[in-house]
């Protein structure tokens, strides 16, 4: 298996598709390419050889059996892997980690929009907008707030349905924009950041990031090239 993904510190959708499969052990490829969303592009024209949307994440399998976005990735890589569990085991509680999921695949724009996972920055200052200037970042924090919460509470946690699985990779790339721009969370939710930052998995993901020292200003709405 081949996984394209593109700038670590940037590409959240990418974050969500590599996480689960370095965190369950499935053996992959890392084919990383630099973001660059215009047309003739290397990274337009490479995954548009292998699939129809030219974005990340693109599964390839089987040599050219293209698998694109990152909800259908990893429901291909749970009928590929039933034994990594990368969905809760129980009918009712795997309908709703899905209902979560999409969630956060339709949902929370306004978050994404103005505050765009950045891993290796700090940007308290921009969170604090939040509370003024955005009523709706502040909305979409409550909810994510409420729904960590209470699936953490009827869990035991310590992930949203117990074990780490495919919804907690979805929700990662927040819990990146949470320490990046010092969002508010309440208790429950903010130490589930931290056992999300805690893992080896996400470790690596975050280091890699950090060294990887290109600075891409379109993804950089809050600062200017050094």
């Amino acid at each position: 298996m081949q996984l394209y993904i593109g700038n670590k510190n940037y590409s959240s959708w990418s974050m969500r598709a590599w996480l689960p499969m370095k965190h369950a052990g499935i053996e992959f490829s890392e084919r990383p390419l630099r973001l660059d969303w215009a047309d003739g592009s290397p990274f337009k024209s490479t995954l548009l050889a292998l699939a129809p949307t030219g974005r990340v994440p693109l599964l390839i399998d089987d040599d050219r059996f293209a698998v694109w976005d990152s909800l259908a990735i990893v429901e291909y890589l749970a009928e590929a892997f039933p034994a990594k569990r990368l969905w809760p085991a129980d009918r009712k509680q795997r309908a709703r980690a899905r209902s979560l999921c999409a969630e956060m695949h339709s949902g929370f724009a306004a978050l994404r929009n103005r505050c765009p996972m950045n891993v290796e920055a700090s940007l308290p200052e921009v969170g604090a907008r939040c509370r003024s200037d955005w009523p709706d970042v502040a909305a979409d924090l409550r909810r994510i707030d409420a729904m960590w919460t209470e699936a953490l509470a009827q869990s035991g946690g310590p992930f949203l349905f117990g074990d780490f699985a495919a919804v907690d990779a979805f929700f990662a790339p927040v819990c990146s924009r949470i320490r990046t721009y010092a969002l508010p969370l309440g208790a429950v939710a903010a130490g589930y950041v931290d056992r999300v930052h805690a893992l080896p998995a996400m470790q690596a993901w975050c280091q890699a990031a950090r060294q990887e020292n290109d600075f891409l200003e379109e993804d950089e709405p809050y600062r200017q090239r050094a």
